[in-house]
């Protein structure tokens, strides 16, 4: 009896894939967390508006139930005040979000930015070049005098001595070892400055929770996909420090002027301290520099046009940072003809890089930058 199979296509109804009511509302909890800068009265206040307006929420899945499991997740935590004259009520209780939320806003921020981009192979950083590496390639060659022997493939190896000396008569040689090709892995130190000076906030657009936003990727992508490379991030307004990465999701703009030197100055003594080969600066900012921190305390300030005092420093530490062979990328969120040409002769000071965008892509161009800087620096070896 032969059996007769028959191959087709079976249509059917479209059914949309079920999202549990938890995860709908915290993707866009998250989102509000993050515009509030982990403010969770002010998001959830937000959330609750939202589903006067949408009807996100459902009789039997509420934003009371939404809160429940946030408690239970592990998600938020409420704090109470203290006796301690800071004018805080010991029985006022406050919820905060953890640092498993603070993950979670990394991780979101990641999947919006980098879940767009072309994808690359798993792995760390590659180089072109083969040789005494740590990263296997597929690819094999003669054994050479000093090769590590656990580079050695024994498939290969023996195979290659069966086809020169037979099976009868076996025997292995050092003219039958195949060895498997390594690549380089290397690392890179990045610093990523970020500009919170008023004017990311001015002319009705917010440009720093899109900064934010890249900073928390970033540093999600280095610590999950690279974890030999290093990230630092500093904030600049009238002068300019450091911030930790649990520190992100809570990043605000404040009553400042824009003090790019500190920056630099700031961003090249870190990256001095790194024993890595390549190193670079990442730059976002909007605005022109109008600060200077002087000598003796005081602060310079001009927000009338481009100040030559402070421009001239800007580009004597774009100068400096070059000779340290450290290129800045310096991303522009602004169009203005005015400021584009300050920002075209410090990257000539640099000899780096300068991209002018909107809010829109931002997050896009500084990954495949990253990406194609790590390509670059890597063939100097």
């Amino acid at each position: 009896m032969v059996k007769q199979y028959t191959k087709g296509l079976r249509f059917e109804k479209f059914k949309e894939k079920e999202i549990p009511p938890f995860d709908k509302l915290f993707d866009i909890f998250k989102e509000l967390l993050t515009y509030t800068s982990g403010d969770f009265d002010e998001a959830f206040t937000w959330l609750k508006q939202l589903d006067k307006e949408y009807k996100l929420t459902t009789p039997e899945y509420t934003l009371d139930d939404f809160l429940e499991d946030l408690k239970n997740k592990g998600y938020i935590r409420e704090e109470f005040g203290d006796s301690t004259g800071n004018g805080d009520d010991p029985n006022d209780k406050k919820i905060k979000i953890t640092s498993k939320t603070e993950q979670a806003l990394r991780q979101n921020a990641l999947n919006q930015i980098f879940g767009n981009l072309k994808k690359h192979g798993a792995g760390n950083h590659k180089t072109k070049k083969s040789g005494a590496g740590d990263e296997l390639t597929g690819e094999f060659r003669d054994y050479n005098f000093g090769d590590s022997l656990d580079r050695i493939s024994m498939t290969e190896s023996i195979k290659n001595a069966q086809v020169n000396n037979g099976i009868g008569n076996f025997s292995l040689t050092d003219q039958d070892l195949i060895v498997q090709e390594t690549n380089f892995k290397a690392q890179m130190s990045t610093v990523l400055m970020i500009d919170i000076s008023h004017s990311m906030i001015l002319y009705g657009e917010d440009r720093i929770t899109p900064a934010k936003k890249v900073a928390m990727a970033l540093t999600e992508l280095i610590r999950t996909r690279y974890p030999k490379d290093t990230m630092d991030i500093l904030v600049f307004g009238n002068d300019a420090w450091m911030i930790s990465v649990k520190d992100l999701p809570y990043l605000k703009v404040g009553p400042y002027h824009t003090n790019t030197v500190a920056g630099l100055q700031l961003a090249l003594d870190i990256l001095r301290r790194k024993r890595n080969t390549n190193k670079q600066i990442f730059m976002i900012t909007d605005g022109k520099p109008s600060c200077l921190r002087l000598s003796d305390g005081t602060y310079y300030k001009n927000s009338n046009g481009l100040d030559s005092y402070i421009v001239e420093k800007c580009y004597n530490m774009a100068a400096q940072a070059r000779k340290l062979h450290i290129p800045i990328t310096t991303f522009m969120i602004a169009k203005d003809p005015y400021l584009m040409q300050f920002i075209q002769h410090f990257t000539v000071a640099n000899q780096g890089k300068a991209f002018y965008t909107g809010l829109k892509g931002l997050g896009e161009m500084i990954f495949e930058d990253y990406e194609q800087n790590r390509k670059r620096n890597i063939r100097k070896f």
